[in-house]
């Protein structure tokens, strides 16, 4: 196979690797995906990669309970540097005000990837969150939301962090939807790493 077509292979499987080693807790090999000044833009959490983990494990341990599932991909590859968007939804279960509770959140992971030393490695991923629902896990059950505390975030992951809110995170309120100026502002960010420009953070 021709470079590009094996580095594509290498970035769909960092990032299905991303998924499947940090959604099991393996947080060892978790660790490979990252470069060591990777950076996670999360909702919930906004550090480094070796932050993130650490917020991670301690919200496993205190049973936190958050899965990823994907979808399509596409990669955008300039030399040693890549802009990979891949469909995903973010599946997260607590119980808010005593109810138990899904939450479903559909976007895309965009991350910022750089090959160094032969290898593929995230540098930045900021989800992009585009629209969300949240389900009593008992369809008889009757939930009522703050609508106040409802619509203090952006409509497409409100949802999903009024849970978090819920269970004691602070939530982050200017993350990237499917328009608006935060997704154009990303949007630039992306088109000048693959320029080879230094990453604005």
């Amino acid at each position: 196979m021709d470079a590009d077509t094996l580095d594509r292979i290498a970035i769909r499987q960092l990032i299905e690797n991303w998924v499947v080693w940090r959604d099991a807790g393996d947080w060892e090999r978790f660790r490979t995906v990252w470069h060591a000044d990777g950076r996670m833009e999360a909702t919930w959490c906004q550090a480094d990669a070796a932050g993130f983990i650490r917020a991670s494990q301690e919200g496993w341990a205190k049973g936190v309970s958050i899965l990823h599932f994907l979808g399509g991909h596409s990669a955008d590859i300039s030399g040693l540097r890549a802009i990979s968007q891949t469909k995903m939804t973010i599946s997260q279960r607590a119980a808010v005000d005593g109810v138990p509770v899904d939450v479903v959140c559909t976007g895309r992971f965009y991350d910022f990837l750089e090959k160094r030393d032969g290898t593929w490695g995230v540098v930045l991923r900021q989800p992009i969150y585009e629209k969300d629902r949240m389900d009593p896990i008992d369809p008889a059950a009757r939930l009522e939301l703050d609508r106040g505390l409802l619509e203090r975030f952006p409509e497409g992951y409100r949802h999903l962090a009024y849970l978090q809110t819920r269970i004691g995170y602070e939530v982050k309120t200017t993350m990237p939807g499917l328009k608006g100026p935060e997704v154009e502002a990303l949007y630039r960010s992306g088109a000048a790493w693959l320029k080879g420009e230094p990453l604005d953070r």
